[in-house]
Order: C-alpha cells, then sequence, then structure tokens
C-alpha cells in the first residue's frame, strides 16, 4: 500500500482484521476454501463507509502549523483514493485551534471531486455561517456524553451544547444541508472515567432527535473494548437505528480494529 499512514491501513485491511479476530485463514495449506470463508462473512455488511477525518481531527493535534496549501494538496490527493467523505476543516475561533484558522481558505482552494462529500465541523451558529458562506455543503457538530469534557473542549455543559448544536441544525435543515452528529467520550472520559451506556444514548438521541442523519460514536481516549462497545451500542441502537451510527476508534491500547469488528458484528444483530 505504499506510504499510506497506519490509520488508513488499519480501516482499509478488513479481511486482515477478520483473520485475526476470527481466525479466518489464508490462501494457503489447511486454510478455510472460499465458500466456507463466505460463509462465515455472511453476517457482516458488504459495504462499510470509512468517513476520512484526518484533514481536520488528525491535523488539529499537530503543534506544528500546517500551511494551507500542504492542507489543500493533501485533502486533493486524499479525493483521489475512492473515499467518499472527507471531512476538511472546522470552523472554529482561531484562537481556541490556532491550527484551523484558515478554514475558509482551505474550504475554498480544494477540489472537490464528484462523488466525494466534503463535511467540515462546525461548533456553533457563527462558524456555520461562516462554512456556509466559504462554500460548505454539509457540516458536523461535535458533542460529549462526558460533562467534564463537555466543558474543558468546548468550554460548555451538555445541555448549553445542545442547545447551539440545535439552533445550527435547524439551521441547516432550512437549507437543505445535511448534518452529521459527533459523541466524544463514548466508552470512557479523561476526566470521569467510565460513561454509562445511558448518558451516550441519551445525548446520541438528542442529536438524532435534531435533526442529524448520522450519530458517531467516538472512543475518544481508546479505552473501550469490545465489551464495552458492545453494551454501548445495545443501549444506543435501542433508540436509534443502526443505520444511522457510525464509530470513531482510536487504537490507543491496540484496541480499534476489535472494536470496529463488534461494531460491524452489533449493526446485523438489530
Amino acid at each position: 500500500m505504499g506510504n499510506v499512514p497506519s490509520a488508513v491501513k488499519h480501516c482499509l485491511s478488513y479481511q486482515q482484521l477478520l483473520r485475526e479476530h476470527l481466525w479466518i485463514g489464508d490462501s494457503v495449506a489447511g486454510a478455510l476454501d472460499p465458500a466456507q470463508e463466505t460463509s462465515q462473512l455472511s453476517g457482516f455488511p458488504e459495504y462499510v463507509k470509512i468517513v476520512e477525518v484526518g484533514p481536520r481531527d488528525g491535523l488539529q493535534n499537530e503543534k506544528v502549523i500546517v500551511p494551507t496549501d500542504i492542507k489543500i494538496e493533501f485533502i486533493n490527493q486524499l479525493s483521489q483514493t475512492g473515499l467518499s467523505v472527507i471531512e476538511v476543516t472546522s470552523f472554529v475561533s482561531s484562537r481556541w485551534v490556532p491550527q484551523m484558522a484558515d478554514h475558509t481558505e482551505v474550504m475554498k482552494g480544494i477540489h472537490q471531486y464528484p462523488g466525494v462529500r466534503y463535511p467540515v465541523l462546525t461548533p456553533n451558529l457563527q462558524g456555520f455561517h461562516r462554512a456556509v458562506a466559504a462554500g460548505a455543503t454539509e457540516i458536523s457538530v461535535f458533542g460529549a456524553a462526558s460533562e467534564s469534557f463537555s466543558k474543558k473542549n468546548i468550554n460548555c455543559s451538555i445541555e448549553e451544547s445542545m442547545e447551539k448544536f440545535e439552533e445550527v441544525v435547524k439551521s441547516a435543515r432550512h437549507m437543505n444541508i445535511p448534518a452529521r452528529g459527533y459523541v466524544s467520550c463514548a466508552l470512557g472520559c479523561p476526566y470521569e472515567g467510565n460513561i454509562t451506556p445511558q448518558k451516550v444514548t441519551e445525548v446520541s438521541k438528542r442529536l438524532y432527535g435534531m435533526g442529524c442523519y448520522e450519530i458517531s460514536l467516538g472512543d475518544t481516549i481508546g479505552v473501550g473494548t469490545p465489551g464495552s462497545m458492545k453494551r454501548m451500542l445495545e443501549s444506543v441502537m435501542k433508540e436509534i437505528p443502526p443505520s444511522a451510527l457510525a464509530v470513531h476508534c482510536h487504537d490507543t491500547y491496540g484496541q480499534a480494529l476489535a472494536n470496529i469488528l463488534t461494531a460491524l458484528q452489533e449493526s446485523r444483530s438489530m
């Protein structure tokens, strides 16, 4: 796969994921024949959508400011890989996230390829209007299932964040702009530790109810396990259909692939 970042390799190594965690053999002597392998894979979806968030979630953690033209080239090259969704930038105050200060220039500078969607993060109504003015046609709002994380990350309580997001999503719906919702700390918080599945469900239900077409459940600090992922999804899927859910798994403790596999299994169990 050449010089592809390891995170992208993990996303794309679907067969490797299945072999490592389901013991499906390679095409060597003693391995499963194609018919047996197909049988074992029959419970999994035929298609998996990958939402590439590197230009936003990845770059915003870089301490050195990445030049605007490099960001644009990065996104343009990602657009040629076959990805269908690439999150471009965040229309947040440069005081809070200096790396995203050039959001307008990046949004206007990229080449938007046919068949590829380019959502942007809009934490509030002001950011939403700036995004639309820059040409954004899809947006995301970023909430949390942890009260402490919400206050430290976006400087407001969960309830206050929901009120802000409702304004954003309502405005987006009036303009026929799709909105996607994020729930961070879905499997654990750096400040509060364990987060109950009920809390994740409550926040997810609020976002879905206000009009977010998809809810991404994030293991922000990578402490999730297949067991905690299963319990969380079972709770959330009582209120939201699996087709409207996504997972965002960090590999901090080497559990990302196993957690993704669990999510795929759970999506077929409802």
